[in-house]
């Protein structure tokens, strides 16, 4: 049994681009060997162990030019069949996508400053672990590609929820545990924001015609999640305006009174900064726009016309019923 994997696959599995992997078969001649109907090109078991001594050795610091040529030249029988033992076994099988299990908007999408060394991630899903391991290679451009790859197939939702977050998660938890791993982090974070803002940048005609505003709750840092509503808004066609972390009360006040949104997203993920009296003297403005609080960090009693929002799902939900009425 042969793997027989397109590009994007294999990249998923490695953690490359698939602009890389194109590159390497170009300059390299590591490529793909098999041929199906159609003339298309698949890589085998082989293949795939070809490439990742190649990607190990680059991750050393070998050049690429010798690091090809050692690859090429090495038995990779080994590791061959431990690839094929992997496909066997269903990790890179198909995932449901009609699935929608929203994992709760408190989770730690990102941990507190820092960032860890990522040395496993609990999801058998090769697109996981791809990201994972061009976090760790500190590759840019890989993780951008392999986030914007998955956002083109299966939407933004589907990749913050299923792909992201088990990675963010384990940088989190790693972290905490160990205090490593800032490096890791900031990876993470410029790829998922610059994959993010290029999906944002697509709206070109927004169906809203009142602006929907995004903003961190006075002192919280965390903004990442606010780029996971704004691309996930932008594939419906609904532009937002971000104010980004740490926005003080009277800001986020002047900035209701001066655009008149249709929403406002609120969002506080530690308790610190969850005061629901930044939301109480919002301004009173005509028409009254839909004031949502999302996050863990929320403390209780909420003010009577705020609503809470558990998942990125229901906040995009929430906002497009918004813009619509």
């Amino acid at each position: 049994m042969e793997a027989g994997l397109t590009v994007a696959a294999v990249a998923r599995r490695l953690g490359v681009a698939p602009a890389t992997l194109r590159t390497w078969d170009r300059r390299y001649e590591l490529g793909p060997s098999e041929r199906v109907a159609g003339s298309h090109r698949r890589y085998n078991c082989a293949d795939i162990a070809r490439l990742d001594v190649m990607r190990k050795l680059l991750n050393q610091g070998i050049a690429p030019q010798e690091a090809a040529r050692i690859a090429k030249a090495q038995d990779v029988s080994a590791q061959a069949e431990l690839v094929l033992a992997a496909l066997v076994g269903g990790s890179d099988g198909p995932v449901d996508e009609t699935v929608v299990d929203p994992s709760p908007f408190g989770s730690p999408f990102v941990s507190e400053p820092g960032g860890a060394e990522i040395y496993s991630i609990s999801s058998g899903m090769p697109s996981v672990r791809g990201v994972a391991r061009a976090a760790m290679s500190l590759d840019n451009a890989a993780c951008t590609g392999l986030i914007k790859d998955a956002v083109d197939r299966r939407g933004v939702i589907w990749t913050w929820e299923h792909m992201l977050m088990p990675v963010l998660v384990d940088v989190g938890n790693r972290w905490a545990s160990s205090g490593r791993g800032i490096d890791v982090e900031h990876v993470l974070s410029d790829s998922i924001t610059s994959a993010f803002n290029a999906v944002c940048a697509r709206v070109t005609s927004a169906l809203n015609a009142r602006p929907v505003l995004l903003a961190c709750s006075d002192e919280e840092q965390h903004s990442l999640p606010l780029h996971a509503v704004a691309a996930a808004l932008a594939e419906r066609r609904i532009s937002s305006r971000s104010l980004g972390a740490r926005v003080p009360s009277d800001v986020l006040a002047s900035a209701v009174r001066r655009t008149g949104p249709a929403a406002v997203l609120v969002w506080s993920y530690l308790p610190e900064t969850g005061n629901p009296t930044q939301l109480a003297e919002l301004p009173s403005i005509r028409p009254v726009p839909l004031v949502l609080a999302a996050g863990p960090g929320w403390n209780t009693p909420m003010p009577h016309d705020v609503v809470r929002v558990h998942s990125l799902v229901e906040a995009v939900t929430s906002i497009s019923n918004a813009v619509d009425a």
